[in-house]
Order: C-alpha cells, then sequence, then structure tokens
C-alpha cells in the first residue's frame, strides 16, 4: 500500500505509542497526525487516514470496522485523566457539563449516573476548550491532560474508569486502534511491533517528549500505573459490555 495514514491522541496516555511509531523503525511509509480523541474517529470515518486511534464512544459510528489486536488505552484501576469533578457530591449533583473532546466518557459518565450512581442530573455540554476555562459550576466531566491542574480546584473527585471497574469488575477501554478496511498483515504486524517497542521504552519515551510534559506530573508513575496498554481478554469483555450499554 502506499504511505500509512495514522492518526494517534495527543495526550501523555498515547505517548508510548507516538514514541514507537516515530523511533523504533519497524515503520517506514508513513504520515501521522496528532489529534483529540473526537478528530481520530471522524478522520477515519472520513477516510482520511487508515488506521486511527479511536475513542470506543465512537465505534457504533461505524458501519464496518476491524479492530487492531494487541494494543489499547485501558485502564485496570484508577485511569487519573478521565474524572468526574464535583463541588458536591454524587447525591446531590444536579448539574453535569460535559468536555466533548472525547464522547467515550461522556457516555461512560451517563452509563455511570443511571445504572450505578442512579442519579439523574442535567446534561450541558461544553465546547471544545471550555472544560479548562475557570468558573464552571458544580459538576464537569472532564479529560486528558488538563484533569491533573483542574482536579484542584474541586473538592470532589470520581475517577471513572475506577468508577467503571467497581460497577462491573472489568477494565475500562478508552480508545482502540481501528481501520475501516482489512490491512496487509505485514503492514499489521510492523504497526504492532512499532506500539509493542514504545509500550516497553517508556524512560526513552519521557525523554523523547520531556519538553511537552507538565511539571508536576510523574509521567512513569503514570505510564506505567494508571494506564494498561494490553488489549486482553478481560479488556475485550469489558469493551463489549460497555457497547451493549450505551446502545
Amino acid at each position: 500500500m502506499n504511505t500509512l495514514r495514522i492518526s494517534a491522541v495527543s495526550y501523555l496516555n498515547t505517548i508510548p505509542f507516538v514514541y514507537g511509531i516515530l523511533e523504533s523503525g519497524f515503520l517506514r511509509d508513513f504520515r501521522l497526525e496528532l489529534d483529540v480523541p473526537s478528530v481520530c474517529s471522524r478522520k477515519l470515518l472520513a477516510g482520511e487516514v487508515d488506521i486511527a486511534l479511536v475513542p470506543v464512544g465512537a465505534i457504533p459510528d461505524f458501519d464496518h470496522y476491524h479492530l487492531i489486536d494487541g494494543y489499547c488505552i485501558g485502564a485496570v484501576s484508577r485511569v487519573r485523566t478521565v474524572l468526574l469533578l464535583s463541588h458536591v457530591p454524587l447525591e446531590k449533583i444536579s448539574k453535569i457539563h460535559l468536555d466533548w473532546d472525547s464522547r467515550t466518557s461522556v457516555k461512560l459518565v451517563q452509563v455511570l449516573a443511571k445504572k450505578f450512581w442512579h442519579i439523574h442530573p442535567e446534561w450541558i455540554p461544553l465546547q471544545s476548550g471550555d472544560a479548562e476555562q475557570p468558573g464552571v459550576t458544580e459538576s464537569l466531566v472532564a479529560i486528558g491532560d488538563k484533569t491533573f491542574e483542574l482536579a484542584s480546584r474541586f473538592e470532589y473527585i470520581y475517577d471513572l474508569a475506577e468508577e467503571w471497574i467497581r460497577f462491573t469488575s472489568l477494565p475500562f477501554v478508552f480508545a482502540v486502534w481501528m481501520s475501516k478496511e482489512p490491512l496487509p498483515e505485514d503492514i499489521l504486524h510492523s504497526f504492532n511491533k512499532a506500539l509493542e517497542f514504545g509500550v516497553n521504552h517508556k524512560k526513552e519515551t519521557i525523554q523523547f517528549f520531556s519538553s511537552k510534559i507538565q511539571p508536576g506530573i510523574d509521567p512513569y508513575g503514570y505510564l506505567s500505573n494508571n494506564i494498561s496498554f494490553i488489549f486482553d481478554d478481560a479488556k475485550k469483555k469489558g469493551l463489549k459490555l460497555f457497547l451493549s450499554l450505551i446502545k
């Protein structure tokens, strides 16, 4: 095939993948674009890229797709960067502002609210970037690197991966590598080897991206303890349950 077009998420949790794609040497003829999760899925849906790291909440948008086995962005415990932040405890929440940078987190918090927490808040969408502005009232769903700073502004912090695991006893998958059409086996093999290289070289990854990592964050601890990269059977089971709940 011609140049392999790849869209990956521009968050700290994805930098091992990005490092592996850029530096492993397993991929030679490719073009990598870094986007927010919603743009990754839009580009794949529009045929602008061949492979994308797609937020799982966007999977129902695809009439047909192919999951690329091997690696994902998942969590088997607290994830730290997908949060419900609130000035009041769960049972008193009346409004939740939604960060639409990732529909997965929006759908996840709605599933938890209805089926686990048994609350019925008003859902208020925010424009992309609004979550970082001060003055958002009561409660907010926020994702990504901005949560490291945002969390300090709220008294109550609910980690959505941790809440999902409490609800289901299964891991949560936030994003998967997908293509719309089947890709040649040699391309898939090289792609997964590149991802494996990045996941196995976290310290080198952090050094490579050191100028772009927020000060005060422990990136190695985050990538080692909060993000689970292997797309194993337990995560596949968790993903299948989540997709059934958001139908």
